[in-house]
């Protein structure tokens, strides 16, 4: 998971893209980088840290332009901390700079596929291949003076080759001018939003967020299996490419996407308020009793409070977060996140203690943040101690883009039987007194049906073959990469 941001019509861009990058730091803290056109000629700078770590004002004075594309990375292909896979990315020939979000699952194909084209992937980030097959096919179409015809020809083709989930911001010269483009694939697992300042510049990321910093309204999110072409002071032109069933990845609802932000399911505040509604209803009935409920910062607020007030409970701050400890769940590997979680939160002893606390967190995945919690909150010695989770166990891996790839690692996937059997033994293991998840079919009453809940049911809408399961597998193991 990754973030990603586009500006035109601005005359001085990279601080605007620095801006719009440090609102979606969440999405990835691994590296940034930024790429600019001007007056034909493309300057990257990308590192390794954050956004304010990798572009000091030195760097910026050095990157001039009034078109740019910027991205934070979270590697969930290529290697870890490596400068070598930050984004964007960019060629020569024909001039392209593109930066992506999302992952690529059949990499083994497209490398055999770009070798018998004369084209080598240089890095180990899928962002590059997607580049690579988009200017191969433009060329195929010209080698000059790209249309929008052309970018859609293009695009149609190397939709149908590249599988996976992504969406992807772009600079191309079109007919005399740098156009952004923004597109995602055919199922629109991944978001992008567009949107245009009072000045005319227009403005695609990952993220609504990223437009809000920037003064920017929101004028749209790109559809899936569609492109949108961005120019100074026009209007946008959206064209459909390759749509397929619409899918958005759950997990963006559930985790990733700033509480503000807005995706196509609404506010994501509000999608999580009402995930903590549903959460409750079926707390009821279970017939558990508490005096408190205490949300893990800071995904689970919207929901704990919803939680707190359906069953006319206080909702209390039980946890105090450490800002600077980053988020474990994106953590490049087990022991960064068990010692992150270690300086991650403090409980404060008089909100336990001899009470009967509900503890609400967004998802269970490999069960580290949640074991280490109820060690924690145990030492208070509270009367009773219940963990509710507003998404479904996590039993399956994920393929597109984000990093739970293997069953080995998913707490509950070796656990038989139905959401009763799985709760009884999660609470068992972390030693709780219950653990309550919101069903699929809850999940999907609130956020509607046209998602991808693969993680959850196991069924994906892109396939994704043995061999290249096996592939994205590798390429996620640290040791891989020492």
């Amino acid at each position: 998971m990754c973030g990603f941001i586009g500006v035109v019509g601005v005359p001085t861009v990279a601080p605007v893209l620095c801006l719009g990058l440090s609102a979606i730091q969440h999405r990835g803290q691994d590296a940034a980088g930024l790429g600019v056109v001007d007056r034909g000629h493309c300057r990257l700078h990308k590192d390794v840290g954050k956004v304010g770590e990798v572009f000091t004002s030195e760097v910026l004075d050095g990157l001039e332009g009034s078109i740019g594309v910027g991205h934070v990375r979270y590697p969930t292909a290529g290697a870890k901390n490596s400068r070598v896979d930050a984004q964007p990315f960019m060629t020569r020939r024909p001039p392209l700079v593109l930066a992506h979000n999302g992952q690529v699952t059949n990499m083994g194909e497209l490398r055999r596929h770009l070798a018998s084209r004369g084209l080598r992937v240089t890095s180990g980030s899928d962002s590059e291949a997607l580049l690579l097959v988009l200017g191969d096919e433009l060329l195929a179409q010209r080698m000059v003076g790209f249309t929008e015809d052309d970018v859609v020809q293009a695009l149609g083709r190397t939709l149908q080759r590249v599988k996976g989930s992504y969406s992807a911001v772009a600079m191309l010269e079109m007919e005399g001018e740098q156009v952004l483009v923004a597109f995602r694939d055919a199922h629109g697992f991944r978001p992008a939003v567009y949107g245009e300042r009072s000045d005319g510049a227009w403005v695609a990321a990952s993220e609504s967020v990223s437009l809000d910093v920037v003064d920017a309204e929101v004028r749209g999110h790109v559809p899936a299996g569609a492109v949108v072409f961005l120019r100074a002071g026009k209007p946008p032109v959206v064209r459909q490419v390759r749509p397929a069933e619409a899918r958005h990845c759950i997990f963006e609802d559930i985790y990733f996407a700033r509480p503000d932000s807005i995706l196509e399911t609404g506010r994501v505040y509000s999608s999580r308020q009402r995930m903590g509604e549903a959460l409750a209803h079926r707390w009821r009935t279970k017939g558990h009793e508490a005096d408190v409920v205490v949300a893990v910062p800071d995904t689970s607020r919207p929901a704990a409070q919803a939680m707190a007030e359906a069953l006319g409970l206080p909702s209390r701050e039980g946890f105090i977060k450490n800002r600077y400890s980053g988020r474990t769940f994106i953590m490049p590997d087990q022991a960064s996140r068990e010692a992150a979680m270690r300086l991650k939160l403090n409980p404060i002893d008089e909100i336990f203690r001899g009470r009967r606390v509900v503890i609400v967190d967004d998802s269970i995945v490999r069960g580290t943040t949640m074991r280490r919690i109820v060690q924690l909150v145990r030492r208070f010695e509270p009367r009773a101690l219940h963990v509710a989770i507003f998404s479904p166990p996590v039993r399956h891996p994920c393929f597109y883009g984000i990093d739970m790839p293997t069953r080995a690692e998913l707490v509950a996937a070796d656990i038989d039987g139905e959401l009763d059997a799985v709760e009884c033994q999660l609470a068992e293991r972390f030693g709780a007194d219950s653990v309550t998840f919101l069903p699929v079919d809850d999940l999907r009453a609130v956020a509607g049906d046209r998602l991808c809940a693969a993680c959850f049911t196991g069924c994906y809408p892109v396939p994704v073959p043995g061999d290249e399961q096996g592939f994205i597998v590798n390429e996620r193991r640290p040791e891989t990469h020492l």
